[in-house]
């Protein structure tokens, strides 16, 4: 999913770089509004997982492989906005080492970073609504948001691809091989993302910002973001 150098054109990587740090500002803000001195460390484990869990790779299909985004996990975990920075910032570290280039940085960022936390936590959040107030449901809700969120993500590559791709290969043979794909990832990133929310439930559900109904929400005030979807 890590897209190089040169693979889009300049205008179109350009255009994700100003949604990508409009998307990161607005992220920045939210989160300030309500996080507390004992979540940051909370913030920055998740950060150092999902760069640690993305060096990992998994056989997918025609000698292709995939590994865990995350957008999902971190928004379900610490909240979609400072889930989205998380993410933000394990592609950047990853960038300024080569794995994506920093000419496509808006490109991996708007991907994996933004549209992976708010697709997959809005799935997660309308999951939450119907489901039973369990730790298995609010595991199950994780896994299904996080395996859409990764499609989605393929979705926006695709359209990008279209936009601006500078390679050869039919928009709609790439659009294909890259749903296709990653609708297989996907699982394994569902798998992976419903078995760690429900590791930490198990031990910490206090610390799920997304535990609403299991767990007492994150303590921030009356204006707790997790409290507010609760209701």
């Amino acid at each position: 999913m890590h897209i190089p150098d040169g693979f889009i054109n300049a205008g179109t990587s350009l255009g994700a770089g100003a949604a990508s740090a409009a998307g990161i500002g607005v992220a920045l803000r939210r989160t300030g509004d309500w996080l507390e001195d004992r979540q940051v460390p909370m913030a920055g484990l998740v950060a150092a997982f999902i760069f640690a869990v993305q060096m990992l790779n998994f056989p997918v299909a025609l000698g292709t492989s995939g590994h865990l985004l995350g957008g999902a996990l971190a928004a379900v975990l610490v909240g979609p906005w400072a889930g989205m920075i998380c993410v933000s910032v394990v592609l950047l570290v990853q960038a300024l080492f080569a794995d994506g280039g920093l000419t496509a940085l808006g490109l991996n960022v708007l991907n994996m970073g933004i549209v992976t936390s708010l697709v997959g936590y809005g799935t997660f959040v309308a999951l939450r609504k119907v489901l039973p107030a369990s730790k298995p449901a609010v595991s199950a809700a994780a896994g299904v948001a996080a395996a859409l969120s990764v499609v989605i993500s393929s979705v926006a590559f695709a359209a990008e691809y279209a936009i601006g791709g500078t390679g050869t290969a039919p928009v709609g043979a790439v659009a294909a091989a890259m749903v296709g794909v990653h609708a297989i990832i996907g699982i394994g990133e569902g798998l992976i993302t419903a078995a760690t929310v429900g590791m930490v439930l198990s031990v910490r559900p206090d610390l799920v910002y997304g535990g609403w109904g299991v767990a007492a929400p994150l303590d921030a005030g009356p204006a707790t973001p997790a409290a507010q979807e609760a209701k």
